[in-house]
């Protein structure tokens, strides 16, 4: 296959000064890009490594030094737009993710799980060809090539002659380095825009989470270092147990799960479950198990907006439901409150505690947490109304962040959208 046309073999979407410039053509990878097996040996290359939807990222950190001498003589050369196949089995990549390298020092990669290739001439161009595996291209093609147990077990039975007879859609004509150019360039622009926006995102997560910290007593402390002005002469905070606070169980189900008379899909209750729990103080959309009449007289009721919080798996997430349901045993339920508590405050309080929990932990994970633990967890809180202006503060901010959240996932949508219409489908057979 050195370059075979199709009839019609045209994207779906095409910039208005090449929608006169022909149809595409396929070429077999191996037409127009080489595997390069260039070694270390001695040459000084930074380690890089693959991850998946990212990219290559530089191991300087973790090998605390550059490759050199005869210790790396496996690792093969990356030059600048150089590509590199990571074979390694993924859930999201099944057949392996490429990527291309765009750094001006000499790099290299472990030629026992990488493959290294590329670009012979000047066409294709590689960023062009770098969408095109983003967009999974290669996994199309490759995912004959691997056999069901291997992908189980991450290791592909992928060749160098596979990847070569790749199908690659390239524009013809003499405008086709024009056009791949322009595809680039335009999807380098959203790609520049999506991450403008996801640092607009996560400045907004570190505002919130310094504000909090400046919102709630430190430990040993009795007040806040930043009240709001109607509050400031407002004195100490009033502290105590949550065991002084509030009443508290666990949820319930019988047991063992799994059994088919527990469940009922079609017109069953939700059951909460700690995979049920977002990480924004709300129950996800719809819960992942609906639960049968019988199984219902031996679990635990629970009413729309009741402040809950998981104690296994996940633990410390917080959510306060927006639906009534049943709630199973991993999570902890707030029944009711001895002292003057607005609900919201209260669950930022709690993933706080949370949070300096995890951060005290070995690796900042919790293993485990048992309702009695918890139930000694220290808490401190202001008065009903002071409580209700750190949680308004606290929701507007969220709902920013929310709004954030959503503007990214709508830009990386399109993004994926427009992949699919910029480049024409390829043979998969």
């Amino acid at each position: 296959m050195s370059g075979t046309k199709h009839s019609e073999f045209l994207p779906r979407l095409r910039f208005p000064e090449f929608r006169a410039a022909g149809e595409w053509e396929e070429k077999q990878l191996g037409i127009v890009a080489k595997i390069s097996a260039e070694k270390v040996k001695d040459a000084s290359c930074i380690p890089m490594s693959i991850t998946s939807g990212v990219g290559l990222v530089s191991q300087m950190e973790k090998f605390g030094r550059i490759i050199a001498g005869s210790s790396y003589s496996n690792y093969l050369i990356l030059k600048k737009n150089y590509f590199a196949y990571n074979k390694s089995a993924t859930k999201e990549y099944p057949e392996g993710f490429i990527a291309l390298y765009l750094g001006d020092e000499l790099a290299a990669v472990p030629n026992s799980i990488f493959t290294c290739f590329h670009i012979k001439g000047e066409s294709p161009v590689p960023q062009y060809m770098n969408y095109l595996f983003l967009d999974n291209l290669h996994g199309k093609w490759l995912r004959r090539f691997i056999e069901v147990g291997a992908r189980a077990h991450g290791s592909l039975s992928i060749t160098d002659d596979d990847l070569l007879a790749l199908p690659v859609p390239i524009p013809s004509g003499k405008t086709s380095i024009l056009e791949q150019q322009k595809i680039a360039d335009c999807l380098s622009s959203l790609d520049d825009l999506i991450t403008l926006e996801a640092q607009k995102l996560d400045s907004l997560k570190a505002h919130k989470k310094g504000l909090m910290q400046q919102l709630f007593p430190r430990e040993g402390e009795t007040q806040p270092r930043l009240r709001f002005p109607e509050f400031e002469n407002a004195g100490e905070w009033e502290d105590g147990t949550l065991d002084d606070i509030a009443t508290f169980r666990r949820g319930s189900f019988p047991q063992p799960y799994g059994l088919p008379e527990w469940y009922d899909e079609k017109n069953g209750m939700p059951f909460i479950q700690v995979f049920d729990v977002g990480d924004d103080f709300r129950l996800k959309g719809k819960t992942k198990n609906r639960i049968s009449k019988l199984a219902a007289e031996k679990s635990v009721f629970i009413p729309e907006g009741t402040l809950i919080v998981t104690l296994q798996g996940s633990i410390g997430r917080v959510a306060i439901t927006h639906y009534d349901a049943y709630i199973d045993r991993t999570l902890l339920i707030f029944e009711s409150f001895r002292k003057p508590i607005e609900k919201i405050f209260f669950a930022r309080v709690i993933q706080n505690l949370f949070d300096i929990e995890k951060e005290q932990a070995p690796g900042g994970i919790i293993k485990t947490i048992t309702k009695e633990a918890l139930s000694e967890f220290k808490v401190k809180f202001p008065t009903i109304d002071e409580q209700h202006r750190i949680a308004s503060c606290l929701t507007s901010l969220d709902d920013l962040i929310t709004a954030q959240t959503q503007k990214l996932e709508a830009l990386k949508t399109h993004k994926k959208g427009l992949m699919q219409q910029l480049f024409p489908q390829v043979s998969e057979e």
